[in-house]
């Protein structure tokens, strides 16, 4: 497998500590963990997942070696990765300042035309539009493709278990897959929509809405451990 330009081999460290951790094994794809351990190296979670089975596997000297050294004294292996956090911490306040490029890490942060103003006091719609991200928004576009415009309610056991999941209001949920129906071009609305919404879902349309559903589903099933 081809390298990745950010990788160190001082993070096998920080995947051994992953791995080790309850329940031992290989860590879903898109779980909690696995995307803030890649948010914080810049790396994509697909490359660190593959690392991960490699981790598993034991497919070179080198990480027999680290099993060795560091997979039978936790102690050890924790003392590990205090020092390369350390480091890494050291590395981030030498680049303060500095622009990162950011692409994956995009989809799990706050959506920056949604964030609240300075000033004023914000209101309940408001708080909901500042906790929606890209991740979310494909898990409710799934969502979409599942219900047709009549059953696209509060009252859906769909819908309120998917609000449930994302820890939004249901009629959050709704009001987002209105906006998706502005953006299908199937269902073809005449009307006008003012709506801050109207932006990130159409991103996120021209992103998947015209694709083969199965991948979007495959996607947002993969796309649910990070909220399990």
């Amino acid at each position: 497998m081809a390298n990745h330009p950010l990788w160190s081999d001082e993070y096998w460290l920080l995947l051994m500590q992953l791995y080790l951790k309850k329940p031992v094994g290989v860590k879903p794809l898109y779980s909690r963990l696995m995307v803030e351990l890649s948010m914080e190296l810049h790396i994509e979670p697909q490359f660190l997942y593959a690392q991960m089975f490699r981790l598993r596997s034991i497919d070179t000297p080198r990480i027999e070696k680290l099993w060795e050294d560091f997979g039978r004294n936790p102690k050890k292996l924790s003392r590990g990765v205090k020092l390369l956090r350390q480091k890494l911490g050291y590395a981030d306040l030498f680049y303060d300042g500095v622009a990162v490029q950011e692409s994956f890490e995009l989809d799990f942060k706050p959506i920056p035309a949604l964030q609240l103003k300075e000033g004023g006091e914000p209101t309940a719609q408001e708080r909901q539009y500042a906790l929606l991200t890209p991740v979310m928004l494909i898990l409710i576009l799934d969502q979409y493709f599942r219900l047709t415009p009549i059953t696209m309610v509060e009252e859906t056991p769909e819908v309120q278990e998917l609000a449930k999941l994302l820890r939004l209001k249901p009629s959050t949920v709704c009001e987002v897959m209105s906006v998706f129906q502005f953006c299908d071009p199937y269902l073809n609305r005449g009307d006008q929509m003012n709506s801050p919404l109207l932006d990130p879902c159409q991103q996120i349309w021209n992103r998947y809405g015209n694709d083969n559903p199965q991948k979007l589903a495959a996607q947002a099933a993969q796309l649910k451990e990070y909220f399990g």
